[in-house]
């Protein structure tokens, strides 16, 4: 999904082709959901005539600045893209649109055609995206209530230290937060602090000064390489966990054992050999492990018959339930079932990155009735086998 380095090569790329050029053809959807605030006819119109003089950037948002107010403005949600014909702008992991499809894009909220003939659409196939006609875009919400520019505005390491003391939250969930940094979303959260070797649940305020310094360097130089190579992911490092985190299916980062959490909303990858909680919260994990595992026991203990296999993460597992033994032939037990909801939610919604685009709700198991007690008919048997007798029903004989 389109973060920081995605929006800023897609302004790059409007930067290079469409500066000076007059736009002199608007077809904006009629999509009240992405179109925010405005009439589809009166965008149309606010943008005929005009000239485009430059493209500009604040963390996962961008705006274009015309000759005269009011000016686009676009928040890229989960799917927002760029797309100028005949232009390579980036390649996203998850792109919406193919070289091969139709032009404009069926999914196309904002297309322009510009007096040399170039053509430019804004995409987005999933409507989590806003675009807006503002008088003045940085002035207001969304871009006025984001923080730094993780790329345009580097903070120091004595300003970063001091602003992660002050918060009492999980390292993860305060890097989604666009109030304190912008442009930072899920995998660049992951990729810095799996390259930084911090757990994503630690508390920000709990983190040394050395941490910090060190999340600071990870943060500037994966959100440099990622803009250097205009967000092409197969240009990422190799040694990036990037790489290795989509779909939550299990896995290894150089050699090490990746593991799945949901951390700020989110669904989490990181590599827990090399990413350890510490203080005290690394002393309440080893505790909460010993119970998990001393419930598991005693559970293991009270049937034999069942196996109870502990989940590798917190976040998911699968239960695959077996035929229980001395069950009669021809008598079908109850079926337990684990049914899986996908929730896809905006990441970029209001920019506070709840949600998760590929979060896995587990549902509860719902169990058939427990089977009768034998007990009395073990003790009906075992009394017929003394007196040798048996119990039925036998019909009398006709008179």
């Amino acid at each position: 999904m389109p973060e920081l380095p995605e929006v800023e090569a897609a302004r790059r790329a409007i930067e290079e082709n469409c500066l000076g050029k007059k736009i002199v053809k608007s077809i904006i959807a009629d999509d009240n959901k992405v179109i925010d605030g405005v009439s589809a006819s009166e965008f149309e119109a606010a943008l005929l005539g005009k000239t485009i003089l430059s493209a500009h950037r604040k963390g996962k948002n961008m705006w274009l600045s015309l000759d005269s107010p009011p000016f686009p403005s676009f928040q890229f949600g989960m799917a927002g893209a760029v797309y100028i014909k005949g232009v390579a702008v980036t390649k996203y992991k998850r792109s919406a649109v193919k070289d091969t499809d139709e032009w404009p894009s069926k999914y196309s909220k904002f297309f322009v055609e510009l007096d040399d003939g170039l053509e430019m659409s804004f995409t987005d196939k999933r409507r989590f995206a806003k675009v807006r006609l503002l008088q003045d875009p940085a002035s207001v919400p969304p871009i006025s209530d984001l923080g730094p520019d993780a790329l345009l505005e580097p903070l120091t390491v004595d300003e970063f230290t001091e602003l992660l003391s002050k918060r009492k939250i999980a390292i993860k969930a305060l890097l989604l937060d666009q109030s304190f940094i912008s442009g930072i979303g899920n995998w660049v959260a992951d990729e810095v602090l799996y390259q930084a070797r911090i757990h994503p649940l630690q508390i920000s305020a709990n983190l040394s000064k050395e941490n910090c310094a060190t999340l600071l360097q990870c943060i500037k130089e994966v959100v440099q390489n990622a803009v250097e190579v205009d967000a092409d992911c197969s240009r990422f490092p190799l040694e990036w966990l990037f790489h290795f985190r989509w779909g939550k299916k299990p896995g290894k980062v150089n050699g090490k054992k990746i593991d799945f959490i949901t951390a700020g909303g989110r669904t989490t990858a990181y590599v827990p050999e090399l990413q350890k909680l510490n203080g005290v919260q690394a002393a309440k994990a080893v505790v909460k492990q010993r119970k998990k595992t001393s419930k598991i026991k005693d559970s293991e203990d009270d049937d034999e018959d069942k196996a109870v296999d502990a989940p590798e993460s917190d976040e998911e597992f699968t239960e695959n339930p077996k035929s229980k033994r001395g069950q009669k032939p021809g008598i079908k037990g109850k079926k337990h079932s684990n049914k899986r909801k996908s929730k896809e939610s905006d990441d970029d919604n209001e920019d506070n990155d709840v949600g998760d685009d590929n979060a896995d709700e587990l549902q509860a198991t719902k169990s058939g009735k427990p089977k009768k007690n034998n007990q009395a008919k073990a003790v009906k048997i075992s009394k017929e086998k003394v007196t040798g007798k048996k119990s039925m029903n036998v019909p009398k004989k006709a008179k």
